[in-house]
């Protein structure tokens, strides 16, 4: 009850004047299932600007939906007023959204039963869907017609199956038929809303549950790239995904079930990030590498201590075996360098000690000198690289 017990003074303070207010969303829900407490949500009667009016210290984050950021001893809170919202016109945003003061006109707008649950100050549950219930059969249930639900927003498909990995809850039939007949909808959702739903499903601890569904379901073909890969998408199930610790490791442990041509623009049109992109591609040549033979020195310098370790899960995923991490450490700190900075000589050196000018020949002798210390060939002390150089008719 902590979060709850800080958060309760911000309750207090609005019923006080006259308003109700009660927490909602994950946060309940949360609590009741027993898991670990994160972000705290409220929700109001109050008017946007009574809240801000009742909390000098705010930030109006979203006033055309209602939220007011109030900021209460260091901590942010999420105050939002009840409301009620229009027809959905794209399957993504309301086209307008009316303030109320009534909660159960609040929460009958929410999408799933176990989400639709308001808690007083002091604990009290007020439960108008059944979503209690809900939590303790671990069933995922719309707050009334899931046909509506998704209609209104199609992304909570993709939240129902992520709630199946994250909360090892399962569907109602209601709702996976209905996942299965509007399935298409999704392709009204940006790719990065997706995105967000995707990677919680992909760390979540019923993940495997959660990728049969996506077959099952459909919903597979409305996913960027993966519109053909059902079959695949299914296989990946059979993976030891308990080792996953990271989303880069999580799609590179599935996209060695999808084994797309071109995961670099498979990534792309997901929109994740560059440096995201650049670790799961690493990762997946790592992957391949390892394919041809074991860990070496030379694989190990090249791909990086935090990559090579990632693709140790990786292996050991997709082989059903314990990770050796500790055994990836271990030979990568016995590397003689770990980048070319640690090297005894520089470009500088080499160019003092030739008399040549600079050119493609330095960038190779750099090259094949850092393979040579890599593999303990060579010797990193600058006596040892000029008598490389002497050998190799440098000098």
């Amino acid at each position: 009850m902590q979060p709850f017990k800080h958060a309760a003074a911000i309750i207090e303070k609005l019923e006080k004047h006259g308003f109700e207010a009660y927490f909602v969303g994950g946060s309940v829900r949360d609590f009741i299932i027993g898991k670990p407490i994160s972000d705290v949500d409220i929700a109001t009667s109050a008017l946007p600007n009574e809240v801000m009016r009742i909390f000098p210290h705010h930030v109006p984050i979203g006033l055309e939906h209602g939220t007011v950021l109030v900021l209460y001893e260091g901590i942010s809170y999420e105050v939002t007023t009840f409301r009620m919202e229009a027809e959905y016109d794209d399957f993504r945003r309301p086209s307008h959204v009316s303030f109320v003061r009534s909660l159960e006109e609040d929460l009958k707008r929410r999408d799933f039963t176990m989400n639709a649950i308001a808690m007083t100050a002091n604990g009290d549950m007020i439960d108008s869907f059944g979503g209690q219930e809900a939590i303790h059969r671990k069933q995922i249930q719309t707050v009334g017609n899931p046909d509506e639900r998704f209609r209104e927003d199609a992304l909570r498909m993709m939240r129902g199956v992520r709630f199946v990995s994250t909360l090892g809850f399962h569907l109602s039939d209601e709702t996976k038929q209905a996942i299965q007949e509007h399935a298409g909808l999704l392709v009204h959702i940006a790719i990065e809303r997706i995105a967000v739903e995707f990677e919680k499903l992909l760390l979540g601890e019923g993940v495997r549950q959660a990728l049969l569904l996506l077959a099952e379901t459909d919903l597979y073909a409305y996913l960027p790239y993966f519109e053909k890969k059902g079959e695949q998408i299914a296989s990946a199930a059979m993976y030891n995904w308990d080792v996953i610790q990271s989303s880069e490791e999580a799609w590179a442990l599935l996209l060695r079930a999808v084994k797309p041509e071109n995961a670099d623009a498979l990534l792309k049109n997901w929109k994740l990030s560059n440096k995201k992109v650049h670790t799961i591609t690493s990762i997946l040549h790592c992957l391949v590498q390892l394919e041809k033979s074991e860990w070496n020195d030379m694989l190990l310098y090249q791909s990086g201590e935090e990559i090579s370790i990632m693709t140790e899960r990786v292996v050991s995923a997709l082989q059903g075996e314990r990770p050796s991490i500790e055994h990836v450490h271990s030979l990568y700190k016995k590397l003689p360098i770990h980048s070319r900075k640690d090297l005894a000589v520089t470009g500088t050196d080499l160019l003092q000690w030739t008399g040549k000018q600079g050119g493609p020949w330095l960038a190779a002798a750099l090259g094949q000198l850092e393979r040579e210390v890599v593999c303990g060939r060579l010797a990193n002390s600058k006596e040892s690289v000029k008598e490389w150089l002497k050998q190799c008719n440098l000098l």
